[in-house]
Formats: C-alpha cells, sequence, structure tokens
C-alpha cells in the first residue's frame, strides 16, 4: 500500500474519515455540517505502550460563521477510546440523520 494513491487514503470507522494530529482526532467529513472531535486527555501505560485513559469527545458545527464557543454541539469525557468512538460514532450518525 506504499503507492502513490496511499498518500490519499484515510483510515476510516464506520465508513466516515479519520484524521489524526497529535492527541486529537477528528472523525468525519469536514463538508458535512457536524464532526466529532476526540482530544485525549490522558493516557497510561501498558506494558510498553501508551493507551488513551480520559478521552475528551465533542460533537461540533462545520459552520465557518458561527462562533468557536457556539460550534459545540454536544461534549463528554470518557474512559478510553472505544468509548469515545462508539459514543462519537451514535451523535455524528444522529446529528447528520437530522439534517437531512
Amino acid at each position: 500500500m506504499a503507492g502513490k494513491n496511499a498518500k490519499n487514503k484515510f483510515l476510516t470507522y464506520k465508513g466516515k474519515p479519520l484524521v489524526r494530529s497529535g492527541n486529537t482526532i477528528y472523525y468525519g467529513n469536514s463538508y458535512d455540517p457536524y464532526v466529532i472531535m476526540i482530544n485525549v486527555v490522558s493516557t497510561k501505560k501498558v506494558g510498553e505502550l501508551d493507551v488513551a485513559d480520559r478521552v475528551s469527545v465533542q460533537l461540533i458545527s462545520t459552520d465557518p460563521d458561527a462562533r468557536p464557543h457556539d460550534r459545540i454541539i454536544k461534549k463528554s469525557e470518557k474512559k478510553g477510546l472505544y468509548a469515545a468512538m462508539d459514543v462519537g460514532a451514535v451523535w455524528l450518525d444522529r446529528a447528520l440523520s437530522d439534517t437531512k
């Protein structure tokens, strides 16, 4: 998968792209009305690996005209990345289905 087209492919979860920047993960298409932003607040050691422990998850609007504070629709803190992805996927699916 190290070909020329590999650079343009995103890792996906339930059919939507995942983009990571440091301890922040964005889930969803940036051209949709909403995306999920996940921040790893703390990590713990499991063997030699650092694993996400406390994770903040937010449903945010992609409306460029909205004030930054008004872009946050829902937020929560979860234990572990899986729980954050699980709730984030539900929030995003519901928000996007309400806009159709």
